[in-house]
């Protein structure tokens, strides 16, 4: 067995990784929020200033979700902003299990307590 055989097992390694945990969706989003609903908790970390024309840094503290005035965008939730584009990761801190979100909007996470 060469090294030609260790790299074929790498590979094969990192394919089965990448099947395994696969990438967060605006849909997987959209079904942790419908899910956990009651529960859900938004911590708003940056969010776009007309102001400076930038993203500016907030307090990033939790609090408890409530209903946004209905755009689409928000679905639902003050605090959350999703747009085309959005950067969606999991999220496990502060005693918190959800999602952060990132985009030309700002950055928030959407969790529930762990």
């Amino acid at each position: 067995m060469g090294p030609l055989y260790g790299r074929i097992l790498l590979v094969s390694n990192l394919l089965q990784q990448h099947y395994i945990m696969k990438k967060p969706t605006l849909a997987t989003l959209k079904s942790f929020i419908n899910k956990n609903r009651p529960n859900l908790h938004v911590a708003v970390k940056s969010a776009f200033d007309g102001m400076t024309d930038c993203c500016e840094q907030r307090s990033g503290k939790f609090s408890p979700a409530t209903q946004s005035d209905g755009y689409k965008n928000t679905l639902g939730i003050n605090g959350v902003w999703v747009v085309g584009g959005d950067w969606i990761k999991p999220f496990d801190e502060d005693g918190f299990i959800g999602y952060v979100v990132s985009n030309c909007c700002g950055r928030f996470v959407v969790a529930v307590p762990a």
